[in-house]
């Protein structure tokens, strides 16, 4: 069964610092709670992360995964899909970055998510506060003290 996630959430700072910070998949480490490491396996013709692999620490163990990014026609949006992972069979997400008329940042993020293995609904639940934890208020700590 697929699990989906999405929120929002406001930063003071410019979409493009925004987008910035989320393309430098190599510092997640970082700043982003449980990411141990990500390694840029590949690059788009832009020069953009394309296959990125991550290890993280999720639920008192470690997992490995592949995500490959795509970036489409907005200049300000990012999305991926597993390639592999440990745990995952399936990981479909997005950020996109859009102006406020006050010079912020309103970022968009959404994530679904198979797991090889069911997990109890509490869980799940807790999984998906970490994450949405971290793709959002970790990536505003770690713009607005930039």
């Amino acid at each position: 069964m697929t699990d989906h996630a999405a929120e929002r959430i406001e930063i003071d700072a410019s979409p493009e610092a925004c987008f910035a910070v989320a393309l430098d998949f190599e510092q997640y480490p970082d700043w982003a709670t449980d990411v141990k490491e990500a390694t840029i396996l590949a690059a788009d013709d832009d020069g953009r992360g394309g296959d990125v692999a991550y290890r993280v620490a999720a639920m008192g163990r470690s997992t490995s995964y592949t995500l490959r990014y795509s970036y489409g026609s907005n200049p300000l949006r990012l999305s991926w899909r597993l390639i592999e992972g440990d745990v995952m069979e399936r990981i479909d997400g997005e950020y996109e970055f859009v102006a406020l008329d006050d010079g912020r940042c309103e970022v968009r993020y959404y994530v679904s998510v198979d797991m090889l293995v069911p997990l109890p609904g509490f869980v799940k639940r807790r999984a998906e506060a970490k994450i949405l934890h971290t793709a959002l208020t970790d990536l505003k700590q770690r713009v607005e003290s930039a």
